[in-house]
C-alpha cells in the first residue's frame, strides 16, 4: 500500500508539474514568439507556420520518442513520460484560450523561463519527461565521449539559430535567456534548495572528527585509510552535508585539526539514508 501511495503521489506532481510548464509555454512564451528547446521548441515553430494546435504538434513529435524510451527504460518510464506528455498537451489546449501574461518580451523571458522550470523540474524528480530530447542524447552520449548535456545544448543551439533567422535575433536571445533561466530553476527543483555536499577530509585526526562530526551534525562519517607521498600514513573521511551545515562541519574540522585537507564537491542525488541521530559517542 505504501509503494502505490507513492506512486499515486509521483504521478499527481508529474501532473502538477506539467500543467506548471503548460502555462509558462502558452501564457508568457509562445505569444511573444519565445521559444523553448527540444521537441517542444520545434513544435513551437512549426506551430507558427501551420494550422494546427501547438497541443497536437507536441504530442505527435514526441510520439516516437516515448517509443525509443520505452525500449531503453522500462514500462514505468514510458507510463510517465505518456501520462506527463498527455496532461502536458491538454493543458496546452486550455490555457491557449485564456488572456496572455504580458506581452513585455523581457518579462515574459524571465517568468516563463522561472515557470518552466518549475514545471519541467516537477516532471523530471518524480521521474516523468516533457520532451524526447534527453532520450536521444541519452543513446548519443552512450556512443560518443559527448555529455548528455552538450549533446542537448547542442541540438538547442541549431534550434535558437533558425528562431533567430525566422523570427530575428532579439527572439533568438530571449529563447537562450529564457533556456538558461529554465535550466538552473530545473536544477533547485530536481535536486532540491537543500542541495547536498560531499565532503572529503584528509587528517591525522580521524577518529576524534569524526566523532566531534556524529555528535555536531547528526552525520555518519566513513573511514578510509590513506597514504601521503611524503607526509605518510593519514586517515580519510568522507561524508554528505546540507549547504546549510557545511560551514558548521568546517568550523569542527578546524577546530580538531588545523592542518587536515579538506575538499568539498556538489552531490546531485542522494539514494538511502544518511544522516543518523544518536547521543552515544561512535564506538
Amino acid at each position: 500500500m505504501k509503494q502505490i501511495r507513492q506512486q499515486i503521489g509521483s504521478f499527481a506532481l508529474v501532473a502538477l508539474g506539467a500543467v506548471i510548464a503548460a502555462f509558462a509555454i502558452e501564457e508568457f512564451l509562445a505569444p511573444n514568439n519565445i521559444m523553448d528547446g527540444g521537441i517542444v521548441g520545434i513544435s513551437m515553430v512549426v506551430d507558427v507556420f501551420v494550422p494546427m494546435p501547438l497541443s497536437v504538434l507536441t504530442l505527435l513529435f514526441n510520439l516516437p520518442f516515448l517509443w525509443v524510451g520505452y525500449r531503453q527504460m522500462g514500462k514505468l518510464f514510458l507510463g510517465k513520460a505518456a501520462f506527463a506528455i498527455a496532461v502536458f498537451s491538454g493543458f496546452l489546449q486550455i490555457f491557449e484560450d485564456m488572456r496572455d501574461a504580458t506581452a513585455e518580451p523581457l518579462l515574459a523571458t524571465v517568468f516563463g523561463g522561472i515557470t518552466l522550470g518549475i514545471g519541467v523540474g516537477l516532471v523530471i524528480r518524480y521521474g516523468g519527461c516533457l520532451d524526447g530530447t534527453e532520450t536521444v542524447a541519452i543513446l548519443i552520449s552512450r556512443k560518443s565521449s559527448f555529455s548528455v548535456g552538450q549533446i542537448v545544448l547542442a541540438f538547442n543551439i541549431v534550434i535558437y539559430t533558425v528562431v533567430g533567422f525566422l523570427f530575428g535575433a532579439d527572439r533568438a536571445m530571449y529563447s537562450l535567456l529564457t533556456y538558461f533561466i529554465a535550466s538552473k530553476v530545473i536544477d533547485l527543483v530536481e535536486i532540491g534548495f537543500d542541495g547536498a555536499k560531499a565532503v572529503m577530509i584528509i587528517t591525522e585526526e580521524g577518529k576524534r572528527i569524526a566523532d566531534e562530526i556524529y555528535q555536531t551534525l547528526g552525520r555518519t562519517v566513513t573511514l578510509l585509510e590513506g597514504e601521503g607521498l611524503i607526509s605518510g600514513r593519514k586517515v580519510v573521511l568522507y561524508c554528505v552535508v546540507t549547504r546549510i551545515e557545511l560551514p558548521l562541519l568546517k568550523k569542527v574540522v578546524r577546530e580538531d585539526d588545523a592542518s587536515a585537507f579538506m575538499t568539498v564537491s556538489d552531490v546531485s542525488e542522494i539514494i538511502g539514508e544518511h544522516m543518523k541521530k544518536n547521543d552515544s559517542s561512535i564506538p
